[in-house]
């Protein structure tokens, strides 16, 4: 769906509606939530910082302890660290994902940020909007881009940083028989 290049000129694109929206040097904020979106999160602070000549500060959060789906298993949640070095109080708050699909993750992110303070405002940015199984009204503000799937499709972002290489693939779940 997207080679390294396509996802590197994304996230400039993204940084760039980030900077028409909001003065990097003001009281914006960017929170990644962990695992690639705290990847992503970083590169696109990189391009903010250089492009506005200026330090965003940057959080990673997990969102595991805050999961409502995490009661139905029996495996307890893997609870990662999370860092946040700063008050998110009165910031504009940018919370970056990977992929949007359900909504739950970003709910979940919605109630962990309220443990670094009471933001101004959050804004949601994703790099792939996965169109049509929102169970939750949540939308994002930035989108690298949209792509509809059907039942038993996925999509799976890769970041060099954990995978050695950029890219986003759609995958076709296989059903076996047996």
């Amino acid at each position: 769906m997207m080679t390294a290049g396509e996802v590197r000129r994304t996230l400039e694109r993204l940084a760039s509606e980030i900077i028409e929206h909001h003065d990097p040097n003001g009281v914006l904020a960017l929170v990644g939530i962990q695992r690639r979106g705290a990847e992503l999160a970083s590169r696109l602070k990189a391009l903010l910082d250089t492009r506005a000549g200026c330090d965003v500060p940057l959080g990673k959060l997990d969102i595991n302890l805050y999961r409502d789906d995490w009661t139905k298993s029996d495996v307890q949640p893997q609870v990662g660290p999370s860092d946040i070095p700063f008050s998110l109080a009165d910031k504009n708050v940018v919370l970056i994902d990977d992929v949007l699909f359900s909504g739950r993750t970003i709910r979940a992110a919605l109630e962990a940020l309220l443990d670094y303070g009471r933001p101004r405002r959050v804004e949601l940015l994703v790099l792939i909007d996965r169109r049509g199984h929102r169970e939750l009204p949540i939308q994002a503000d930035y989108v690298g881009k949209r792509v509809h799937t059907a039942q038993g499709e996925h999509v799976d972002v890769a970041v060099a940083e954990l995978d050695g290489e950029d890219g986003v693939l759609l995958v076709s779940e296989e059903k076996t028989t047996g």
